[in-house]
């Protein structure tokens, strides 16, 4: 056996940190590889540390909640001769239970008269001295909604609270003598199986929540004709699976004509930090990706609009295979600039998305369907049976108007209908 110092490993390009959430090897305990060790989380995932070999815990060097830098010390351990932590696998977990040996330390905070703000908040030292250098206040901190596990406040959401412009800064003791206060209507919400949310479901509600409220939402809709798209498609899909080993799906057209409109109306490739507007450089787009339990990841897509379109759909179907297998990385996550969801996959015609912040829009795509169109020709209207889809582009009515948002959106559409049908790949 070896005595082996354990430290807080990488877990993507731009982590410097990362927080115990909890150690399920306690002191003195002995493990065999694959046994997870700790639980680590960062601003974008949750991260599982399994056991590259069988050996026994030494101590902890770090508790729970304590913020630790990347290459830290953060436990001694005894490993068996040979075994070592250079090709640990870091897995991340998008869903997570809680073990019972899971424990969250708490800090109470104390008010004066009777503001409401949480009894008990956690605060990390880094959100503690995030507080400290802004002056944020025990009691401020309170009214903050907290992203991380069990309502954990994260750096992310001190940043964002900054950029909203602190709007409980001067927020007041409650009055007897108020105005208008939300009735409680005391809904009868019924009897049946209670499910409770998972941890990833919650993050997801919050993260909607939130959007709705952060920006004001307006939807605008467009059809387009696919049926030269759909016919290629469907006369290549075999060819091009036998020629590059990959699947065709419509997502990579749908991609492609994305990232060719985003060139063309570059503000919608943006997002908003205060009061100025972010124009970004790489066309990173998004894709939302159903997982087994249901729950939405959007896995992102890199500088899309310079893949030509088999390594597009190469990108597509390795980030969909991570997402359904849990094996999507952190950097897999984060970038993106623009998204997509195709909500006809689940059969909808068409959806009024919620944009994923900070971005500036989401693009829904519905189910492509067969109907009768009159088509308008130089010898007469004919009608024929056309492969027809809705889209539908929410945007972000601070940042993007609705010319912009029009433009943009009948850009996308003539990019699918103006498809060229003898194109190679």
């Amino acid at each position: 056996m070896t005595e082996t110092a354990f430290n807080m490993p990488k877990m993507g390009e731009s982590i410097t940190q990362g927080t115990i959430l909890n150690w399920l090897i306690q002191e003195g305990e002995a493990f065999q590889e694959g046994d997870i060790l700790v639980e680590i989380a960062t601003d974008k995932v949750d991260n599982e540390v399994p056991a590259p070999g069988s050996g026994v815990m030494i101590s902890h060097k770090a508790s729970v909640n304590d913020v630790i830098e990347v290459g830290q010390t953060i436990a001694l351990l005894s490993l068996s001769d040979g075994v070592s932590f250079t090709k640990t696998a870091i897995q991340n977990t998008p869903k997570r239970e809680v073990t019972k040996r899971e424990t969250t330390t708490k800090k109470s905070l104390t008010t004066n008269g009777s503001f409401k703000v949480n009894d008990n908040v956690f605060i990390s030292p880094l959100v503690d001295a995030m507080a400290r250098k802004h002056h944020i206040s025990y009691q401020e901190l309170g009214c903050i909604k907290g992203s991380g596990l069990n309502g954990r406040l994260r750096k992310t959401d001190i940043t964002s609270y900054l950029q909203q412009g602190r709007p409980f800064k001067f927020a007041q003791p409650e009055s007897k003598n108020h105005g208008y206060s939300i009735p409680d209507l005391k809904f009868d919400t019924g009897s049946g199986k209670i499910i409770p949310m998972d941890r990833m479901r919650e993050m997801i509600a919050d993260h909607m929540v939130y959007s709705k409220h952060t920006s004001p939402h307006v939807t605008a809709y467009v059809e387009a004709d696919l049926t030269n798209m759909v016919a290629w498609r469907n006369t290549n899909k075999v060819l091009f699976l036998e020629a590059h080993g990959e699947k065709l799906t419509f997502t990579p057209l749908f991609i492609e004509a994305v990232a060719n409109a985003i060139k063309d109306f570059p503000m919608i490739n943006a997002s908003l930090d205060g009061k100025n507007i972010i124009v970004k450089e790489d066309i990173n787009i998004g894709m939302a990706t159903a997982l087994p339990s249901g729950n939405l990841i959007v896995p992102v897509v890199k500088n899309a609009d310079k893949k030509d379109l088999k390594t597009l759909a190469g990108a597509i179907n390795e980030l969909a295979l991570k997402s359904r297998s849990g094996n999507l990385k952190a950097d897999d996550i984060k970038g993106g600039s623009f998204t997509i969801s195709n909500v006809g996959t689940f059969g909808s015609l068409m959806g009024t998305p919620i944009i994923n912040q900070p971005e500036a829009a989401i693009l829904a795509t519905g189910i492509i369907k067969k109907r009768a169109e009159v088509i308008e020709k130089p010898q007469g209207d004919t009608i024929e049976i056309r492969s027809m889809m809705y889209l539908s582009l929410s945007f972000d009515h601070r940042i993007v108007d609705g010319h912009l948002a029009g433009s943009f959106l009948k850009r996308i559409a003539d990019n699918l209908e103006n498809f060229d049908s003898n194109r190679s790949f």
